[in-house]
Formats: structure tokens, C-alpha cells, sequence
């Protein structure tokens, strides 16, 4: 019981209120299955539910969840097609950020007590992913404009009201209706179609315990170390002034090593609750045994070995990284990826130290770029080589985002300078002499439509399942 000494009282509310989600999705699944009710009453339910966890959590300030669906689904009903997508992200996007001005500046600053902001965050992402689609009509059209319920049930449903993950909404539309597990056309190592893996429906019991299991080793681990390696201590004047410059490197990669499990249940268990309910299937492996995740957050060894800053970014909250890719860096003429990063900065919130940790992130991602670009060609003459540099940027890379990501956890802008002043801002200055003696060739179309299409692949994943089966 002492280890939950440290979590404060909201977090234990967002916890309870999670666990109970998770019970209702089980629920959900078993006794409003679609086989024996109608999708209206699903979404009743599933919006109702979401209500009901928005008020316990947050009282009368998860009115505003319902002002910004209200508010950007009037912009869509009233709107042209043609920049119905602009006005609805100036109107969301705007809605947040003056909530979260609101919460910071006039309530709590530094705090996160009752931030009911989080799940606006996750709100502003549905509504942008759902009108971009309507735009843009390439991977996974939406054919007609969802009624004010399904609207709000996509965007306030029990299963990801308080921490998402972001989902297509046809693929949540399919999940109501029961048509996401349709057969895909999958061939075996003899170039035959797997097909007795998809006549049943898939159950999500083992991908649940697995899920669990992991919610419960992360939550262990960060309860038994939030209070023995605080970032905060990076700052502290006796401990930079005494310490050896190896051992607060040492000490900074294990601090957040140590924050790092908090995200990891979070993200786990809300991917939980959605497969509890019948969501998030993606799939069957070639073994047949099914695939559920579809709207996975996180991969947690791709984090934890990740030889590259862009590797790391993209196991990390790896819906939002979808969305900013769709709706900025594709989209983004004039360089993609700082406006990506100010974009990320501006949707989490308004602390300075969101804005220092995605700037630093813009310079680390670039000359991580020139570097992958110019030097690793030299390394893959052999495996030993290869080994040699994938432990050294293994090394690279977490401290590079270790020393990019303190001012996020630290908010304010004068302890985030005192630390990068203690650090003489050494990383800030190799990197920019990495990107200003590597060149490198832009190649952003040419990734973009690649890692458009297969990531469109995995996330609208129902969608290519019903043009398969037709």
C-alpha cells in the first residue's frame, strides 16, 4: 500500500474510473453484442457510459467535451465540402487551446488536477481524422454524415472518453455495426487462403490478460521508482555541481526511464478496454491466431531499443503520430517537420516547456536524419559493424531523448533552461553542426506516400478488409 502514497487522489479516480470502463466493456461485448442488438442502441449506450465516466472525473467541466463535438459537428453540417476540413480544425483546434489556456493560467498552473483538457486532446484528433477523410476520400471514404448520435458516440464512448487511443471512425462504425471482423484474404506459405482462422469470431480474452499483465508490471515499476529518480533532481544545484558529467547522464537516461511506465499503462490499458469491448482487431497473423492491435499506442521494446529518434517516435503514442503526420506533414509545403513538431506543441498544451522539448525535437530529428543518412551506409559492410552501430545509437538515441523531453515533464521555462545551461547546451549545438555539415536530400513525398499507404493499411484497416472481400 505504500506504493500508492506517491499517486495523487485524481490519478486513483482516473484509475478506478478506467477499471470500471473495463468491467462495462466486457459487458459491452457480451450482452449488447450486434448480434443481439441494434447498432442505435450500442451508441446510446456506449455515449451514455462515456457521459457518465466524463462526469465523475471531471463535473461540470466535461461540458466542454460536448461544446467542442457541438461545435465542430454544426461547422461540418454547415459547411461547404470543399473547406469544411480547415474551418473544423481552426474551430477545434482553437476550442482546445482555449481550454487549455483557461486551465493553465487562470486555474492551476503546474498542475494536473482534473485536467480535463487530456480528453479534448484525444476529441480534437477524432474530429480532424473524421473531416480530413471526408476531403479527402482516398484510403477510407465516408460515405454519408454521421447523425448527431454517432457523432457523439465515436467521440465521447466510454471505451476512450478519458485515454483514447484515436481511431477511423469507420473502423469505430464497423465495430458498432459488427461488420469489423469480415474475412481478409490472407494467403498461407502454400499461397492458400487462410480461411478457417475467419469464420469464427476472434475472442480478445488472451490479448486482454496480455495487456493487463503489462499495465500491472509498468504500474509496479513506476510506483516503486517515481519518487527515487525524479527528473526534477536534474536541476538541483549540489547534485550538477557535485556530480560527474557520466553520472548525470547515467542518471537523467534512468530518471526517465523510470517516468516512462506511468505513459506505458495508460496507453496499455485504454487499448485494453477497447479489445475487452470487441475493438481493435486488425487482422490474423499467418499462424492464424488474431491480431488486436489496431489501435495500439505503444510498443514498448521498439521504445526501449530504439536506435534512432525517429524509431522512437514512431512506437511512442503512435495514433497521435499518425494523426500529425496526416494532418500536417503531408499537407505542410514549406518544411514539414518543424510544422509538425509546432503543431504536436500546440495540441498537448501551453507550457513553455512543451514548445523547448518539440523545437529541440525539430533540430534532434534532423541531424538524427543526416546522420542515418551519410554515416550508417558505412556500417552495413558487415553484421559485426552493424552491431557496433546500433549499440552506439541505441546510446545516441536515448539520451538524445532523454535531454530533449525534460522541459515537458519539467513545463516551466527557468528550470528547463537551468538544465540545458548545466548541460552547456552541448546536444543543441552538435546538432546543428551535424545538419549543417551533412547535407541531406529531402525525401518527404517519397516517404510520405509510402508510409501513407501502409499506415493506412494498419489503421483503416477495416476499410481495406471490405474492399478485399468484394
Amino acid at each position: 500500500m505504500l506504493l500508492f502514497l506517491c499517486v495523487p487522489p485524481v490519478q486513483v479516480n482516473f484509475v478506478a474510473c478506467q477499471v470500471f470502463a473495463l468491467l462495462m466493456a466486457v459487458w459491452f461485448r457480451i450482452y449488447l453484442h450486434p448480434s443481439k442488438t441494434s447498432p442505435f442502441i450500442r451508441h446510446v449506450v456506449a455515449t451514455l457510459l462515456g457521459f457518465y465516466l466524463a462526469l465523475f472525473c471531471f463535473g461540470w467541466y466535461s461540458l466542454h467535451f460536448l461544446m467542442q463535438s457541438g461545435l465542430s459537428y454544426g461547422v461540418m453540417v454547415f459547411s461547404g465540402l470543399e473547406h469544411m476540413h480547415k474551418y473544423c480544425f481552426i474551430v477545434t483546434m482553437g476550442y482546445l487551446i482555449l481550454c487549455q489556456i483557461t486551465r493553465v493560467y487562470v486555474f492551476d498552473y503546474g498542475m494536473y488536477s482534473a485536467d480535463f483538457t487530456g480528453p479534448m486532446m484525444v476529441i480534437t484528433q477524432k474530429i480532424t481524422s473524421m473531416v480530413f477523410e471526408i476531403h479527402d476520400g482516398k484510403t477510407c471514404v465516408i460515405v454519408r454524415m454521421p447523425s448527431l448520435l454517432e457523432y457523439l458516440s465515436y467521440n465521447c464512448n466510454f471505451m476512450g472518453i478519458l485515454a483514447g487511443p484515436t481511431c477511423s471512425y469507420n473502423d469505430y462504425t464497423a465495430f458498432i455495426e459488427g461488420t469489423c471482423y469480415q474475412p481478409r484474404h490472407q494467403e498461407n506459405a502454400n499461397g492458400k487462403e487462410n480461411g478457417k482462422h475467419q469464420q469464427i469470431e476472434p475472442s480478445p480474452k488472451n490479448a486482454v490478460i496480455s495487456k493487463l499483465c503489462t499495465c500491472a508490471i509498468s504500474l509496479a515499476i513506476y510506483l516503486s521508482l517515481c519518487r527515487v529518480l525524479p527528473v526534477e533532481y536534474t536541476t538541483n544545484d549540489d547534485f550538477v555541481n557535485s556530480t560527474p558529467l557520466h553520472l548525470q547522464v547515467v542518471y537523467l537516461y534512468l530518471s526517465m526511464l523510470a517516468l516512462r511506465p506511468k505513459y506505458y499503462f495508460v496507453w496499455t490499458l485504454a487499448d485494453a478496454i477497447n479489445n475487452a469491448a470487441g475493438f481493435g482487431f486488425s487482422g490474423y497473423n499467418k499462424d492464424g491466431s488474431p491480431q488486436w492491435d489496431l489501435i495500439s499506442n505503444v510498443r514498448i521494446l521498439g521504445i526501449e531499443l530504439a536506435t534512432s529518434f525517429k524509431m522512437f517516435i514512431d512506437n511512442w503514442n503512435i495514433q497521435t503520430a499518425l494523426w500529425l503526420k496526416r494532418v500536417c506533414y503531408e499537407r505542410c509545403p514549406i518544411n514539414p517537420t518543424a510544422a509538425t513538431f509546432l503543431l504536436s506543441a500546440m495540441w498537448h498544451g501551453v507550457y513553455p516547456g512543451y514548445y523547448l522539448t518539440f523545437l529541440t525535437g525539430t533540430t534532434m530529428t534532423m541531424a538524427a536524419r543526416a546522420i542515418r543518412h551519410n554515416i550508417r551506409p558505412y556500417f552495413l559492410v558487415s553484421d559485426s559493424y552493424k552491431l557496433i552501430y546500433d549499440v552506439i545509437t541505441w546510446i545516441g538515441t536515448q539520451i538524445a531523448i532523454s535531454y530533449t523531453v525534460v522541459p515537458f515533464v519539467l513545463l516551466a521555462v527557468g528550470p528547463s533552461l537551468k538544465f540545458y545551461t548545466s548541460w552547456y547546451f552541448c546536444l543543441h549545438i552538435v546538432c546543428l553542426l551535424v545538419v549543417l555539415a551533412l547535407p541531406v536530400k529531402s525525401r518527404r513525398r517519397q516517404e510520405g506516400l509510402h508510409d501513407n499507404q501502409t499506415e493506412h493499411n494498419s489503421t483503416d484497416n477495416n476499410c481495406n478488409q471490405k474492399d478485399k472481400a468484394t
